[in-house]
């Protein structure tokens, strides 16, 4: 595998390789998210699903998330780290986690999902667009992600 985006899992078992682009980051504060990344919320990036490939014991289970949706989430069977998931509501789309990013230095969310789940404690930047809920046309939401995936990445820091 040497793909310029590539990741895997906590163990190591499992790997991935991205061809095409790699989406806007943004982070969902749904219940099903805490429970999944035992965090306050998740950080997820889409791509392209026939342009993922992964290597390595993957595992699936199906559940319906808060939206009413199908979703499947694909993890490790060793180590039980969640890859990525697929939506009913987007089977083009495999939505990847961002920690099992290689490199996750650059990444920063574009938009907050299901505020109405976070916790209490968390604080978001009033300049970075959330939701209540899910934005009110999903799909046209999840084009911008993708319509100029480089304002995910952080600008040069200068020391």
């Amino acid at each position: 595998m040497s793909a310029a985006v590539s990741g895997g899992c906590q163990c190591g078992a499992v790997r991935y390789e991205l061809d095409g682009p790699l989406g806007r980051a943004y982070a969902c504060h749904c219940q099903d998210c805490q429970k999944q990344s035992a965090s306050a919320f998740s950080v997820s990036i889409p791509v392209l699903r026939n342009g993922l490939r992964v290597e390595g014991p993957v595992a699936a289970f199906e559940k319906l998330s808060e939206s009413g949706a199908i979703t499947s989430g694909f993890f490790c069977q060793r180590c039980g780290s969640r890859i990525f998931h697929v939506s009913s509501r987007s089977p083009d789309v495999a939505t990847l986690k961002a920690g099992t990013l290689d490199d996750t230095t650059s990444i920063l969310p574009v938009s907050h999902l299901w505020v109405s789940r976070k916790q209490p404690w968390v604080r978001l930047d009033p300049g970075v667009p959330s939701f209540e809920r899910q934005p009110p046309d999903l799909a046209a939401w999840r084009q911008t992600l993708f319509a100029n995936p480089e304002p995910h990445v952080r600008p040069p820091q200068n020391t």
